[in-house]
């Protein structure tokens, strides 16, 4: 463990508590970015799946359905 480490006492912190930071300070990196505006190709992309979306919306699938069956197969 590094000098810095100890000072900030992450040492006594559990691996848990330090993934959880560690999750924070990326986050707040990439929140301080600043982003790349999205090329035609995927402006066209994006409005051709809203527009999809907004006429099929029966085929949609609810986040919460597509992540409980992605971390099904985790297991």
């Amino acid at each position: 463990m590094t000098a810095i480490l100890r000072d900030l006492g992450i040492d006594r912190m559990t691996i848990g508590e330090r993934i959880a930071l560690a999750q924070e300070i990326l986050d707040s990196v990439a929140a301080e970015q600043p982003r790349e505006p999205l090329s035609e190709a995927k402006r066209v992309e994006l409005a051709r799946r809203f527009a999809d979306d907004a006429a099929n919306p029966e085929q949609s699938v609810p986040w919460g359905e597509v992540r409980a069956a992605a971390l099904t197969r985790c297991v």
